[in-house]
């Protein structure tokens, strides 16, 4: 199982950004897909996670601005970041946990890579 992210970059503040991670492998089912993120010099906190079959859940600071989405089909996960501000910089990485796999195969938890948003003020 791997988990590849997209779309991050450079955006002044107030500008958006749309990331994408796809999960890829032997993939039948993703109970929790989410996005966490990490400052230099602070620990890794929550931005969002879409539970299969439920609710959407926020962390104060993204709720209003940030959109997360997933497509199971697709095995994908979105995050639609609007009004961006310098204090969102961070290295944001994708999760998906409950991995399973077909017949009674289950994998775990897994990692993105991570990728590296800036905004400027």
């Amino acid at each position: 199982v791997q988990l590849q992210a997209y779309g991050g970059g450079s955006v002044q503040a107030g500008g958006s950004l749309r990331l994408s991670c796809a999960a890829s492998g032997s993939i039948f089912s993703i109970n929790v897909m989410g996005w966490y993120r990490q400052a230099p010099g602070q620990q890794r906190e929550l931005v969002a996670i879409a539970p299969r079959g439920a609710e959407t859940e926020y962390a104060d600071s993204a709720k209003g601005r940030f959109f997360i989405s997933r497509d199971n089909r697709k095995k994908t996960v979105y995050l639609q970041m609007n009004n961006l501000k310098p204090e969102d910089t961070a290295v944001y990485l994708c999760s998906a946990e409950g991995v399973h796999g077909y017949g009674a195969d289950y994998y775990g938890d897994y990692w993105g890579q991570g990728t590296q948003v800036t905004v400027s003020s």
